[in-house]
């Protein structure tokens, strides 16, 4: 087969991070072809690079054995790639054939808006794509699948050659996937080639020809799909697996002197959580336990942290802790019955970056910092000052705004926020995200000091050797559903990965 897509050597760093680090990728005429990782891998900035809306930092890129810079969005169509994102960029108010023709040079337009052009223009390309729908219809009118499909039309509409579809199948119903599937298969046979963005295994082996698997923004190898096994390409996506293995028992011995025994009853017992992603989750939680949460991006980490502390619905299932039954319908709900969340995205969801440290510290515990019904700039002191002690923070004064720390001191301040509430359970959803690795040793260390300290904790990450590190059992979610719950001694990257990737069997 001959190459119609061709990077070499791409390279890319946001700040101090390496998304990339020389990766490539082949893509023949008329392939699918699976472009899979671990979280964080490079898959997405990737396809990114080769759709135009990033720019590398090193390497290149050749369509049909010549090189073809793309710098941007347009060149790439006129190189005749195409993209589809997880999350589609869409205009919902506008019409399907509004949304088509916008910024497609195959459309010639004119001085005004000539709609029997458009309808014309946008039918074949949804007939191709087994959308019955009419091009006048308005896009928030559709379901995601059908959205879908409106993409993928005008991805063709643009006569794309090469089409990247980055987790296609994240928001899709069995039936609407099927008729994906049915599409990516009438697309080859046509010639068009796809990059299957995936780390669903049963779709790769379903619909991919090849695979090339990142890691760590490094390519580490292409293979042949049918000549392969899910084990082994789980293998190679996770890689380091003895010296995962052996970081882990040394953790394991930290881990086991430092626990007392857990209480006979369990602290928090979840059973048949429902929520808008979440589907029948149950599981328990020791007094003293660290319970780690592992699943590839959309499994519903995060989203079962949102349920825990009433962000989110609860639509089904019971919560109890220590053996009563709650309900937690809000956030303040939640810390009234002793349950914490460190979030995500400590910008976006935690810290006010304009406020100070203190205040940042203080915002969720205000009646123990008020005198009079004013807030006390001294309890806020003597409460907090310990606290950052005790996680190392540092800076210049606990006065300035959290914005001006470094992101290893922002999230321990988060941390110290948590700390001065002092939850009995509390779920951190993934706390050494972006930071350095003096902090992460730093937020390890809280972990199995809160842990010993008989609290519950929920740890959430998306790095293996985070978790093989810090938990006494690890729960494995896919799909909003949880796939497989491990011991320490039962838990490896391979086992973790096939259950997140359903490539148990």
């Amino acid at each position: 087969m001959s190459d119609l897509l061709r990077a070499e050597g791409i390279g890319k760093r946001y700040g101090g991070v390496h998304a990339l680090r020389g990766a490539s990728l082949a893509l023949a005429a008329g392939e699918a072809h699976a472009l899979v990782g671990e979280n964080g891998a490079g898959k997405s900035t990737l396809a990114k690079i080769l759709a135009g809306s990033v720019r590398p930092d090193a390497g290149r890129i050749l369509i049909d054995g010549k090189a073809a810079p793309i710098r941007n969005p347009l060149e790439a169509q006129r190189q005749g790639i195409g993209i589809i994102y997880q999350e589609l960029d869409l205009f919902p108010h506008l019409t399907i054939g509004e949304n088509m023709v916008i910024g497609n040079l195959s459309f010639r337009e004119a001085a005004w808006v000539d709609f029997r052009k458009v309808d014309a223009f946008c039918r074949p390309f949804l007939e191709r794509v087994g959308l019955r729908r009419g091009p006048r219809e308005m896009v928030a009118e559709l379901p995601i699948g059908q959205a879908q499909l409106v993409a993928l039309a005008r991805a063709l509409s643009m006569r794309a050659r090469a089409i990247l579809m980055d987790e296609p199948t994240s928001s899709l119903g069995e039936d609407a996937a099927e008729r994906l599937f049915g599409t990516i298969r009438e697309l080859k046979q046509s010639g068009v080639s796809i990059v299957y963005v995936s780390h669903k295994m049963d779709e790769i082996f379903r619909v991919c020809d090849r695979a090339t698997v990142l890691r760590d923004g490094e390519t580490v190898g292409t293979v042949e799909v049918p000549t392969t096994t899910p084990g082994a390409l789980v293998r190679m996506m996770v890689g380091g697996a003895d010296e995962l293995r052996a970081d882990w028992q040394s953790a394991r011995a930290a881990v086991d002197n430092r626990r007392a025994d857990y209480q006979s009853a369990p602290l928090l017992s979840v059973r048949g959580l429902t929520t808008r992603k979440l589907r029948d989750v149950s599981f328990e939680l020791g007094a003293g336990e660290v319970l780690g949460i592992a699943g590839l991006v959309g499994a519903g980490r995060s989203e079962l942290g949102a349920a825990l502390f009433g962000m989110d619905r609860a639509t089904g299932g019971e919560i109890r802790l220590r053996g009563v039954p709650v309900e937690v319908r809000s956030p303040a709900a939640a810390m009234r019955h002793g349950i914490g969340l460190l979030p995500e995205d400590r910008k976006l969801q935690g810290l006010m970056m304009d406020m100070s440290v203190l205040e940042n510290g203080a915002m969720a515990s205000l009646p123990r910092m008020s005198r009079l019904g004013f807030l006390s700039a001294e309890r806020e002191r003597a409460a907090l000052l310990p606290l950052y002690r005790q996680l190392a923070l540092r800076c210049a004064s606990f006065s300035a705004p959290v914005g001006w720390l470094s992101g290893g001191n922002q999230q321990k301040a988060l941390l110290g926020r948590w700390l001065l509430v002092n939850p009995d359970v509390l779920f951190l959803d993934d706390p050494a995200r972006g930071i350095d690795i003096g902090a992460k040793q730093d937020v390890y260390r809280m972990i199995a000091e809160l842990a010993a300290a008989g609290k519950g904790v929920m740890l959430a990450s998306s790095e293996l050797p985070e978790l093989l590190r810090c938990a006494d059992r690890i729960l494995v979610l896919a799909d909003g559903r949880v796939a497989a719950t491990y011991t320490a001694a039962e838990a490896t990257p391979e086992r973790i990965m096939a259950a997140a990737t359903g490539a148990r069997s």
